[in-house]
Parts: structure tokens; sequence; C-alpha cells
């Protein structure tokens, strides 16, 4: 260890030279100036080169003429697509200043802002009280990356223009003569194919964007135009458009919803001021709108100055803490203990939500702002829209209690899942939770066991007695069960005969099936041969084919065939399946002539247990119809589904008036 810190000859080792040649010196040392850092490194400015980068380029002009409209200088804004992949971005602002800088005489401050990193008027919050650009970099950043750009500004009565190639202005800002009543800024660009190759602009994209821009701020107009040639094949994207929305965020979240199921009748939506700063001045405002989702899952869209936030961020977090507390409270007061429980995830999984805040100097996470980063915005937007959540529950509180009902029900079959998917496969059958009504088998391969799903009490009674209690497990159903292809998710997940089927099953339902924790090899649904029972039959299946589609796919669900009658002459007994089944067995089965006792079971819960077992559940004697989904005929079985199950009954009139002549009813 000493000799780590000897100074003695001994342990010192020699220096390695320093060559003149080594291939590493001052000339190697590179200063990249003006906009040429943004073309040898586009990815730090605008995230690549992909689709993505070349649509910000699009956004942060868009933007630039946004903040004109958000600090109420400007009322529209048009955006044209042309061929050559140009676009044009026009506003009535105040048009962005010409004269001289006065850091940069011999440049306009036009110039400077188009070819100077971090030049702009958003840096003091003097021009703009909230803005989307905020680093001074938008501008040059598309002018650096564009293969042609022009700046055409109308202020003080008088037009002004330059061009720029590749960053590079091609002359000077020239004036071209007077306006009297033209104001704003027009930027047009085409960008460079040596950075972004052969991409275009999405008309869709840019469509939706500028529809976007026009909800958040409800004061703004924004013409969209595009070359009718962009458009040859498609109809989702007008030709022209006028987007303007009066009722905001609200607006947008109706539009996108269209009829979806809702939980609740009406949305919840509003705006506020934040909270002020502590030497009074105003921090922003913020606008919401909420709508409860009665099926389907939840989504929030979120923005900061206008700026789209994808991936969330602080503002976010301000309003999950609102919503959570606020329905955590109204439990509370309802005296709903099972209120605790919620999570934001339970919470935010039944809501489709947008929420837009305006925030003086926020932080953003990069140059391309999908994060929000302020930390005050967090408690900012919960003191804004807490206080309000709690006064529009205590004003609703029909459906302010539908709603906590619902979400209590989501944080409920969220800690079932957590439950089930805890439980060890091999201690399944002694740990899980089974339901009560279940009669379980003892033999513990799953490969070697089968479940009798029957309808009621009565018919469980007789299938208790048939059945092999080795291998046969009985799951009485209540009466007919939820119709799936037409009940909400929420009504799914609050249907108790269903929840006692996959709990008896163990293995999940939809996205959280594991066809290795299923605790039986064949699933047999056992109904009465009747009408009913043919309609208990096919609400199961179609519960199957919804939720546990694997399940039918790996050959485990199938049908028992309960014969109708039972024909008895002395010692010959034979069974028949139907009215046919009977007539043709009396003819073939007996002596002509001979007089045979037909007896009708009227239900499997009034069929002697020996009968049952002998015919319907004896692997030996039974016969079985396995149900499959054939993979080459998913279309047509998923229509038909929806057809016959689903929530438009005009289908099934149709289909009932097309195939009534072959009906045979069992009257």
């Amino acid at each position: 260890m000493n000799d780590l810190f000897s100074h003695s000859p001994r342990s010192r080792k020699p220096a390695p030279s320093a060559t003149p040649d080594s291939g590493y010196s001052a000339q190697d040392i590179e200063v990249l100036e003006g906009l040429e850092p943004v073309r040898r490194r586009p990815g730090m400015y605008v995230g690549g080169t992909d689709e993505n980068a070349l649509h910000h380029l699009a956004a942060e002009i868009i933007d630039n003429a946004m903040d004109e409209a958000v600090a109420g200088h400007a009322m529209v804004i048009d955006v044209v697509l042309d061929g050559g992949n140009r676009l044009t971005v026009r506003d009535n602002g105040r048009g962005i200043p010409v004269d001289p800088h006065p850091k940069f005489r011999n440049r306009s401050a036009l110039e400077v802002i188009f070819t100077t990193l971090h030049s702009g008027g958003k840096f003091s919050g003097k021009a703009y009280a909230t803005a989307g650009g905020l680093h001074g970099v938008g501008s040059s950043v598309v002018n650096a990356l564009s293969s042609s750009l022009e700046v055409e500004v109308a202020r003080d009565r008088a037009v002004w223009r330059q061009s720029y190639h590749r960053g590079r202005p091609t002359g000077r800002l020239q004036k071209v003569g007077p306006t009297q009543n033209r104001r704003g800024t027009q930027v047009r660009f085409v960008p460079d194919t040596e950075i972004f190759g052969a991409l275009a602009f999405s008309p869709v994209r840019l469509y939706r964007l500028c529809r976007s821009k026009a909800f958040l701020f409800r004061g703004v107009t924004l013409r969209w135009e595009c070359d009718p040639a962009l458009l040859r094949g498609r109809d989702d994207v007008p030709e022209k458009a006028v987007l303007h929305f009066p009722g905001g965020l609200a607006d947008s979240l109706r539009d996108e919803l269209g009829e979806g199921a809702a939980l609740l009748s009406e949305l919840w939506s509003g705006e506020a001021d934040l909270p002020a700063a502590a030497d009074g001045s105003g921090t922003g405002r913020v606008e919401w709108a909420v709508a409860w989702l009665e099926s389907g899952e939840g989504a929030l869209a979120s923005f900061c100055n206008t700026v789209p936030t994808p991936q969330g961020g602080t503002h976010e977090a301000g309003f999950r803490n609102a919503l959570l507390k606020g329905l955590r409270n109204w439990g509370e007061q309802r005296a709903n203990k099972r209120a605790a429980q919620v999570t934001i995830e339970d919470l935010l999984g039944a809501v489709a939500a947008k929420l837009s805040a305006f925030i003086r100097d926020p932080q953003f996470q990069g140059q391309t702002k999908e994060k929000l980063t302020s930390g005050e915005a967090t408690r900012l937007v919960e003191t804004a829209l807490r206080d309000r959540f709690d006064h529009w529950l205590a004003g609703h509180p029909a459906q302010a209690d539908a709603l906590l009902a619902a979400i209590v029900e989501r944080a409920e079959d969220r800690l079932r899942r957590r439950e089930l998917k805890e439980t060890p496969r091999k201690s399944a059958t002694r740990r899980m939770r089974l339901p009560g009504k279940l009669v379980d088998c003892t033999r513990e391969k799953a490969s070697e066991t089968e479940i009798f799903l029957v309808e009621g009490d009565s018919a469980g009674g007789s299938a208790k007695q048939a059945r092999n209690r080795e291998t046969q497990a009985i799951l009485p159903l209540r009466g007919k069960i939820l119709n799936v292809a037409s009940a909400s998710t929420d009504k799914l997940r609050a249907n108790q005969e269903l929840r006692d089927l996959v709990e008896a099953l163990g293995c999940g339902q939809g996205r959280q099936y594991d066809g290795a924790r299923l605790r039986y090899g064949r699933v047999i649904i056992m109904t009465d041969a009747d009408v009913d029972g043919a309609h208990i039959a096919s609400l199961l299946m179609t519960f199957f084919y919804r939720e546990l589609p694997e399940l039918i796919r790996d050959g485990h669900l199938h049908l028992a065939q309960p014969p109708l009658y039972r024909l008895t002459q002395g010692a010959r007994t034979i069974y028949a399946m139907d009215d046919r089944d009977r007539e043709r067995k009396l003819k073939s089965g007996f002596k002509a002539g001979a007089k045979v006792e037909v007896s009708r079971f009227k239900g499997l819960g009034e069929m002697p247990p020996a009968d049952l077992k002998r015919t319907t559940m004896d692997p030996a004697r039974r016969v079985l119809l396995k149900v499959v989904a054939a993979p080459d005929e998913q279309a047509a079985t998923a229509e038909r589904v929806e057809s016959l199950m689903g929530r438009r009954p005009e289908l099934r009139f149709q289909f009932i008036q097309q195939n009534a002549h072959a009906a045979d009813l069992d009257l």
C-alpha cells in the first residue's frame, strides 16, 4: 500500500511521450457558426430527420402565429399546403419588426430572428405574457432546415420581404410596397431534401394540427387550404376549411367522442385563472374538458401554451391530483369507505379529457417540448381545479354518485386482477378465492378435469349428483347472463355471474388471459334442451368469444347435448334430442303398435341424475360439440356475432326476416 504513495524513483512510471504528429491538434477543433450546428445536428433541435421532425417544422411556424393570437394581436391564421412540399403560414398579427436591430446595426430584427439561434421577443415576457416559443430557435431552425424560405411582413402600412436558401439570406430585406389594410407575418418554406430526403408533409397531420390549435384557443380562426392534387383518393381531409370553435376544448371533446357511450350525460368543462404569484401578478390560466366514459379506455391529451405535450408533465400531475383528491373526498362525504382504494389509474381509465394550460415562462424537456417540467405548474393547476371539481360534484350529486360507483368498481376489479396475477399456478386451487357456488373436483391436473356451466341451482343439484367428483366440477349460473356484445365494459365487470365464472376458471380475461392458469381441460356449457337453454348457451358463447377468445382457439369450450325426451317401452329406453328425433325414434326404435311412454324433460333440474349422467355427463356415452372459430372466417364470425348479439336491433330484425321461414319453434 505504501508503494502507491511513495515518491522514490523506483515507484515512478514514465509519462507517455507527446509527439507533434499525434494526429490531434488545434486544427482539428471545429467552430460551427451561425445555423451550421442545426444542419449538422438536426436531432438536437427537431428530434431527428424523420416524419415527426419534418412536421415539427410546421408546428414551430404555426406556434409563432398562435402566440400572436393568444397575445391578443391576431384573429386569423391561414395554413396553405401547396405542391412541391411548400407550406405557407400567414397571420394578421403585429408583424415581425423590420427595423435595424440595436446589436446588429447592419441587419434587421427580422433577419436576426431567422438567422441567429436564441433570438426572439419571448425571453423578457414584455411582448408575450405566455408563449409556446421560448428558446428563440424555432424560426431560425426552420430556416436552417429549409431549401428555401421566404418571409413577408406587413406593418406600418408597408410590405417587406426577404428570402433565404438553406438558412442564408439571398439578399437584403426589401420594401415591396405600401399597404392599407394588411398586417401580419407570412412564412413560406420548403423543407430541405438534403436533410429529410423524400419525406413530404402529410395533409392529414397538418389538418389535425390546425384543428387542435383552433380548439385550444377559442378566439382564433384557422383557415386551411390544400392543393387538391395532394388529396386524391382521400376523403378525410377537406380541400378548404374554416376552423373556429367558440366552445374550445369542450367542442373538441364532443367532436372526438361522437356518439360514444358516456357514463354521465354531460361534460365537466371550464376555464380558470391560475393562482396569482407572490407579487400579485398573474401566472396564467387553465382550461379543461372531461367526459366520463361507460366503456373503452380513457385518454388525456394535454397542452401548454397551445403546444401539445404527449409525454405529459407537471400540469397533468396537478390535474390528476385535483380529480383524485376530489373524488376521494366525495366518497368520504357519502360514507363510501371503498373510495379510499381508488388510484389515479382507476380514475383516468374512465375519462376522456383535454387539458390546456397557459403558463408564464414554462420549462419543457428539450426543444421538441413534449413534456412540461415547470415545478410550480403542479400546484397551480391542482389549486385552480380542485375547488371547481368539488363544486361540480356537489352540484350534481346523482351523477357524482354514479361516477364514484363506477370508479370504485374499476378499483375492485384491478385489485382482483392483481390478486389473480400474484397467485402461483400450482397452488391456485388451494389459495385463490373461488366463488361459493362452485362445486369443485378433487383432481389437480387441469388437463384431466372439466367444469360444467349449468343454469340455476336446480340443474346444479342434479348435475352434482350425476357428476364424477374426482374430475367434474359444477358451476350453477343464475338465469340468463349479461349480453357482453351490447353491454358496457363497466357493466360486464360488475356482473357477479361472469365474475364468478372468470374466478372459477382462474385464467383471467381480456388482456389478462393466461391459458397456463386455466384450471380445467374442458369448459362445458350444459343448458336445457329448449329455446331458453339455447339462448343462455348463445350468451355464454358470446362472452367467451369476446372476452376469452384464446380459450375457444385452444379447443377448451364445448356444448353438452342433453336430450329433450325419454322414450320407454318395457325395459327399453331411448332418448330423443328434439321433436323430429322423437318421431324418428318412435318409428324406428320400437315395434309397430307398441305402447311407448314419452316423457318430456322440463329442464336439467327435472331430469333424474341417473338419466343426466347416462346421456350428458358420462364421457363414455355422451356427445359433446366443440365450439370453434375458424381462423379463415374471422371476419364473418365477428360480423355474425355483432349482428345477432350486438347493440343494433335492426340487424337482428333483418336476420329474423331473412331466416324466419326456416325456424322450427318450440312453443
